[in-house]
């Protein structure tokens, strides 16, 4: 039976991700993965193993935030279904291959990968750059390429692979809202095929908690995705009211803090 603490603080983060999704545009991985690093030590996970719990965990809370934004931006029409089939191939591949690696590396080395990736989005979100178009649009191997890379380390670090897949996007040429789209409708692949490889490659690990299945803890990944699905649509709704630029700001300061409290955690 799952003590009520745990049944709210799962729910509590799962609204603050979905919160912050709506809100910001960004992914709940960045936010999920040092929280429920936490939260699974506290529950008594070891140490060797708790990255990867919190990681696979958190890719399968994406999934339902995923389809719910594919939906959306899909009614808009801002999906460009041509780039997806040819960067889904490669999204596959990358994002359950690094899977695997993810099984065999230590619990610190990921965590360092984290927090620099966190690093990276967190200036990228402070300085609010964006990319400018530099060139012709990329042919099938392009893509496929493409995809890989994003897929790889979108599995490697929990995240829907945004904030990769636009700037790539934009730097090609694609307009930036249906950047946006296409990179919603790419993270539901990542996001399903990585959950898959941390069940695959975490089938043989051991966790005290019931209800685990490989490197997915199943009713944290329930409780925060519903929490989180409810309570995107409040935070959309206060973008256009709040000062989302100053927001982004303070809201990447808090992903490097996040990064490196979780860096202490597993060293």
């Amino acid at each position: 039976m799952l003590e009520i603490e745990w049944v709210l603080s799962f729910l509590l983060l799962g609204s603050f991700v979905g919160f912050m999704a709506g809100l910001l545009g960004i992914g709940g991985g960045a936010i999920m993965v040092p929280v429920l690093t936490s939260i699974f030590l506290l529950q008594g996970v070891a140490a060797e193993n708790v990255v990867h719990l919190a990681l696979g965990t958190s890719m399968a809370s994406i999934i339902v935030t995923s389809i719910s934004s594919l939906r959306a931006h899909n009614a808009k029409g801002a999906v460009l279904w041509k780039v997806v089939r040819r960067m889904a191939a490669g999204i596959v591949t990358g994002s359950f291959l690094a899977t695997f690696l993810a099984s065999y590396l230590n619990s610190v080395y990921l965590a360092i990968f984290f927090a620099l990736f966190m690093a990276y989005v967190s200036i990228q979100m402070f300085i609010n750059k964006q990319p400018k178009p530099g060139r012709e649009p990329a042919g099938p191997a392009g893509l496929f390429a493409a995809g890989s890379g994003i897929g790889a380390i979108s599995a490697l670090v929990s995240i829907g692979g945004g904030s990769l897949t636009v700037p790539y996007l934009t730097w090609q040429n694609v307009d930036v809202k249906k950047a946006i789209g296409t990179s919603a409708a790419i993270g539901l692949p990542i996001s399903i095929t990585a959950t898959l490889g941390y069940l695959i490659n975490g089938w043989a690990s051991s966790a005290p908690q019931s209800l685990t299945f490989g490197f997915i803890y199943l009713p944290a990944a329930l409780l925060i995705s519903t929490a989180s699905f409810f309570i995107a649509p409040y935070g959309a709704g206060l973008a256009h009211k709040l000062p989302v630029p100053l927001l982004k700001k303070v809201f990447s300061i808090l992903l490097i803090i996040l990064s490196i409290k979780m860096l202490f955690l597993v060293t």
